[in-house]
């Protein structure tokens, strides 16, 4: 973004948190080679996780170099940040193909920038525990280790504990911050809130061991306004980058759905859209909130970004059809999507509505879905109906939409059959 400095992008994209930085302006006198891990003990990388990737390629943009960590080791082992009991530990071949996955989706969302990929499970595999206690354990301090809150809570009363594997997380992270310093000369981590314990151990071991300051500058966690809760989680679950975990069509909705108080906040973290881009668009979207400009926006940059431009293209129509409740301009592949990801039926003019309404789960019963019709609130392609049977006219291009009451959810896709 050439008209912002590093620190300046940072800020208004909410990007800082806690940093060892005095002056945040320290970021913008050289260059940095920065390193940033991932985890990997889930198969597919979350939304979540995607904030972070951001947070990296703003420093990407202003010409910083990265260095980006799949966490083969440290995910063998589990970080206990965050969590209140011990994590279940999983075989090396379950995260050696969560790596695999996480470092495929790193370079999609990163494509067009250069950067190092590792792994730290390179550099742990094959060494010694007594090389490890001498050379790493001997930096480390018991007091402040267990006095970090994520490991006093789990000590304190009440607390499920702590193994020693977890607790050596930290130890291994350190040790991570400290090889890349010394090979490929890093001087910085990123991370997220949860980690700024885990890496101060890099920032300690580093200034032990080689007498050279190192920095560490961490994202806030990322909250849902509306709901209070950690971002990324919905009704069903986390959101996924893996298609096949959350498809494009969840993943669309999911930022369609995005509350008008988070959707400014939204399109600085998640997108690259730059400062006047935005101040436009949500200068429309306050004009008329009901265009849903800023979401919609959203929406399409986020599913280009980890999906690819013809995937939010098929996207936008679907969800424009669905707006306007007339999927007569819907394609093959378009009405594909729309059987796996809604109710579906075949009928033929002639059927009747409330057994229709029953068929896909939208009336427990014929009772109730008599009763819908007769309430007047059973809807086909938009319009209100009260009719008991459905009605040549009502199939466009061989389909129909059917909708109970106003919600979105609440609707089926109908194929003349």
């Amino acid at each position: 973004m050439s008209d912002m400095t590093l620190s300046e992008e940072l800020q208004w994209r909410g990007f800082v948190n806690q940093t060892t930085f005095a002056d945040l302006k320290e970021l913008d006198n050289k260059q940095w080679t920065f390193y940033h891990g991932f985890d990997a003990s889930a198969p597919s990388q979350t939304v979540g996780n995607l904030a972070g990737m951001m947070f990296d390629k703003v420093f990407m943009r202003h010409g910083h170099k990265a260095i980006i960590l799949a966490g083969g080791a440290t995910s063998l082992i589990g970080d206990p940040g965050g969590k209140d009991s011990e994590r279940q530990l999983q075989d090396e071949q379950t995260i050696g193909a969560n790596v695999a996955r996480a470092e495929d989706q790193l370079k999609q969302i990163f494509r067009g920038f250069e950067f190092t990929m590792v792994n730290n499970l390179d550099w742990t595999r094959d060494m010694k525990v007594l090389d490890f206690l001498r050379d790493i354990g001997k930096h480390f301090s018991m007091t402040p280790l267990v006095q970090r809150d994520y490991i006093a809570k789990r000590l304190g009363e009440g607390g499920a504990g702590i193994s020693y594997t977890e607790f050596s997380y930290t130890l291994l992270q350190g040790m991570d911050f400290l090889h890349l310093y010394d090979t490929m000369g890093a001087t910085l981590q990123l991370g997220g809130a949860d980690q700024w314990g885990n890496c101060l151990s890099g920032v300690d071991l580093i200034r032990r061991t080689r007498g050279v300051e190192a920095h560490v500058m961490t994202l806030p966690l990322i909250i849902n306004k509306a709901t209070g809760k950690k971002f990324g989680k919905s009704e069903e679950g986390a959101i996924w980058l893996d298609p096949e975990r959350t498809s494009p069509y969840k993943f669309y909705q999911f930022w369609l759905n995005t509350d008008d108080d988070s959707a400014e906040d939204y399109l600085k973290v998640f997108t690259e859209l730059e400062k006047g881009k935005i101040e436009q668009v949500m200068r429309d979207f306050n004009q008329n909130r009901n265009s849903r400009v800023a979401q919609k926006t959203l929406a399409f940059e986020v599913t280009k970004l980890v999906h690819g431009e013809e995937q939010a293209h098929r996207q936008v129509h679907i969800a424009d059809a669905i707006a306007a409740q007339s999927l007569s301009a819907l394609g093959d592949e378009e009405l594909a999507t729309l059987r796996q990801e809604m109710p579906a039926a075949k009928a033929a003019p002639g059927d009747s509505v409330a057994h229709l309404l029953q068929t896909v789960g939208l009336a427990s019963s014929l009772t109730e879905a008599r009763r819908l019709v007769a309430e007047n609130a059973v809807s086909i392609n938009g319009q209100k109906s009260q009719n008991e049977s459905l009605d040549e006219d009502d199939f466009q291009n061989g389909r129909l939409l059917i909708r109970r009451g106003k919600a979105f959810k609440d609707s089926a896709l109908v194929e003349r059959g």
